[in-house]
């Protein structure tokens, strides 16, 4: 399947009593890389359904109704992706951010991921090796607070 030119970032969560927790995956040698569930587009998807298949592909997680569509929206470099197969015009790609509460559901990793774990917010935001899911992670951290009045 052809490579669309965007970018997905799925943050799998959980509520521990009134906290937050979320689910971030390391990502095998050589890069060694904590960050959240990623990955491309592919053909004609949109960027939720992207989503949820990466979601599956990387995480074993289900389809569930606990989807939240982020605000937060990072640019891509091209040459992150050096085998996609885009036109020459073609210098950045939107990363679309989205969120989905697991409850108690352990994570199936792929082949990509040797190891994850829960974290809360102060956590996973001092790990995560990209600003992108740090911006992402502190926009879905305000809006649970917000919904459990903290």
């Amino acid at each position: 399947m052809p490579r669309a030119p965007f970018n997905v970032l799925v943050i799998p969560y959980r509520l521990s009593g009134a906290t937050p927790e979320f689910a971030v995956l390391h990502r095998r040698p050589p890069s060694k890389m904590w960050q959240f569930i990623a990955g491309g587009g592919e053909d004609d998807e949109t960027p939720e359904l992207a989503a949820r298949r990466e979601a599956f592909e990387e995480g074993g997680i289900i389809e569930t109704s606990g989807w939240i569509q982020l605000d937060s929206v990072a640019s891509i470099p091209r040459t992150a992706f050096p085998e996609a197969p885009w036109p020459d015009g073609i210098y950045v790609v939107p990363e679309y951010s989205f969120a989905v509460e697991i409850g108690n559901a352990e994570l199936i990793l792929s082949q990509e991921h040797d190891g994850w774990g829960w974290c809360r917010y102060e956590q996973a935001a001092e790990i995560l090796t990209w600003d992108s899911n740090r911006v992402a992670l502190w926009e879905l951290y305000e809006r649970l607070s917000r919904k459990l009045g903290h």
